[in-house]
């Protein structure tokens, strides 16, 4: 018996439904495979052969698929996968801004001032940098970025250090002063890096993401603020208009020296 035979008895055993609207088709209705006088339906002229390879004759109009239900699962897997990290980066982001809801360049002015160690073990404080700009900035040794942005900060050391520019770096992770000082040497770090505390992070806004610069006029207050990587351009930019700034007038005698002995 040939497939054509088989199928002329599968569709005469059971009632047939139009794949396309779903009406009873009479059963002495023949089907035939592609075939230019195919039969039609009588409720909405729908060809009614279909591909002898397809194996789907429905035979009631719930076995219908409906119209658009082909989707692609892995586009959906996709979708629900960005979904679940934009709500979960951005829930992240809140809380980390929220540690310090007090902070803000415009009310705070001044930027905080803390003493930390270098990676040559003397202490260095912020206050002692006064009369000069700097470029306080935030990162970490596994941060993808920072490896981006840390060789133009070594560019605008030496581009600007002449006219009163100190880059800050301060290591905000877990890591060693030993492999901090390596990643400092193989990046050709020619600025302080100091080791950061959570403490300090905190009073800058809880630090929501690395890399994160502020930049700090000669008169010690904060004049612009990067979070995340930005173009070198951006950076330039906030250098001269923390350059352009004056120093505040001293009320107690000379800014002590930026760096300490440990005592």
């Amino acid at each position: 018996m040939s497939m054509s035979e088989k199928l002329e008895g599968t569709i005469e055993e059971s009632s047939q439904f139009c794949s396309k609207c779903g009406a009873a088709i009479k059963k002495d209705a023949e089907v035939r495979p592609a075939a230019a006088d195919a039969p039609r339906c009588d409720a909405c002229g729908q060809p009614l052969a279909a591909p002898l390879d397809s194996g789907n004759f429905p035979t009631n109009a719930e076995n219908v698929p409906p119209r658009g239900s082909g989707r692609n699962p892995l586009a959906l897997v996709v979708v629900a996968f960005v979904a679940a990290a934009m709500l979960y980066f951005g829930f992240h982001m809140a809380r980390r801004s929220d540690a310090n809801p007090g902070f803000s360049i415009t009310k705070s002015g001044v930027a905080p001032d803390f003493t930390l160690e270098t990676l040559d073990g003397q202490s260095m404080s912020l206050s002692g940098l006064r009369g000069k700009a700097v470029l306080l900035n935030f990162w970490a040794t596994w941060c993808g970025p920072c490896k981006i942005e840390t060789p133009w900060l070594v560019e605008l050391q030496k581009q600007y250090g002449s006219q009163g520019l100190q880059v800050i770096g301060v290591a905000m992770d877990d890591s060693g002063k030993e492999d901090i000082a390596k990643f400092a040497q193989e990046m050709g770090v020619n600025y302080p890096v100091l080791l950061g505390k959570e403490a300090v992070g905190e009073e800058y806004g809880g630090v929501p993401a690395l890399p994160e610069s502020f930049f700090i006029g000669r008169d010690g207050k904060i004049v612009d603020r990067i979070i995340g990587l930005r173009g070198r351009a951006d950076i330039e930019e906030a250098i001269r208009k923390a350059l352009n700034t004056k120093p505040a007038s001293t009320q107690a005698g000379s800014p002590a020296s930026a760096l300490q002995a440990q005592k």
